[in-house]
């Protein structure tokens, strides 16, 4: 299986979700530069948070050159990643893909809406090796403290990561903690977590005419997340490094249906006329709120 192995003309592709004029987007190329000296970026035109692993279909895209071997693009995240493995740099692919750094951490439920964690899953469907860094915020502070972590310890934990490698169906998840560089404690590799719903808010206001408007966000709390997830190693300080597939099958539940299905669709016809409809039958919950890979 094909890992990221360092060559003499290293190719990185930089892209994210906050548009092609945020800071985290500069961190990101810094990290990169490490690395190599050959730097691609193509970033979304405006900001895409929350834009998930979606494609546009129903619009034009427009492609502004906006330097040396960089681009914006009037798309998502997964349409700049795309854009860039079939178009921009068809001839040359790239050996890497780091999307970020996003402002604000992409942990547990947040994979499923980040864009910067989609950016780096379609560099993963295009057979690339790639990455999404994202740097919680903990209070009001300028850009360059925001990002001071990610600045300080992100080159390094990159370059460890690359002459380790991983393969190309993985993606690496990567959130830094909202601490002084400093303070920080270790690096630890971490499995998904899973939100507590309750911290979910909608913040219901009104306009100026009258008319009734809402916000949709979390509460920067942490509950008590399980050890070993993402969620408890950004809680406690850490670097939280979480690999991740594109493969959403829960295997075990898949064995289980495969012993009540025998596939006949004759059967299937006369067991559920025998029944005469049988309601949904909810299984119980796993004790624990935090999910975990079912391989």
């Amino acid at each position: 299986m094909k890992r990221t192995k360092r060559k003499t003309r290293f190719r990185i592709l930089v892209c994210n979700d906050d548009g092609i004029h945020s800071p985290g987007l500069a961190v990101a190329e810094d990290i990169a530069r490490s690395l190599s000296d050959d730097i691609w970026v193509v970033a979304p035109e405006t900001e895409q948070s929350g834009a998930s692993h979606s494609l546009t279909l129903t619009l034009p895209l427009r492609l502004r050159h906006a330097g040396h071997q960089r681009f914006a693009l009037s798309g998502t995240p997964t349409d700049c990643v795309m854009m860039a493995g079939i178009h921009i740099m068809k001839n040359a692919l790239p050996d890497l893909v780091i999307s970020g750094v996003n402002r604000g951490f992409n942990v547990a439920d947040d994979v499923t809406y980040s864009g910067t964690v989609a950016a780096a899953m379609e560099g993963s469907v295009l057979g690339i090796p790639s990455v999404a860094l994202s740097q919680a915020v903990g209070g009001r502070e300028d850009e360059a403290a925001i990002f001071a972590c990610a600045a300080r310890h992100g080159a390094r934990l990159m370059r460890r990561l690359v002459e380790i490698g991983w393969p190309e169906s993985v993606l690496l998840n990567i959130n830094f903690p909202p601490l002084p560089p400093g303070k920080v404690k270790k690096v630890l590799v971490t499995s998904q977590g899973q939100r507590d719903q309750s911290m979910l808010r909608v913040d219901e206001r009104v306009d100026a005419r009258g008319r009734t408007y809402y916000w949709v966000g979390f509460r920067r709390v942490f509950s008590e997340p399980e050890a070993g997830t993402d969620l408890h190693a950004i809680a406690q300080g850490c670097i939280s490094v979480t690999p991740l597939h594109l493969d959403l099958t829960a295997f075990r539940e898949k064995q289980r249906l495969e012993a009540q299905l025998d596939g006949s669709i004759v059967r299937l016809g006369r067991q559920m006329q025998e029944s005469g409809g049988v309601p949904l039958r909810r299984r119980k919950k796993s004790s624990t709120r935090f999910r975990r890979t079912e391989r």
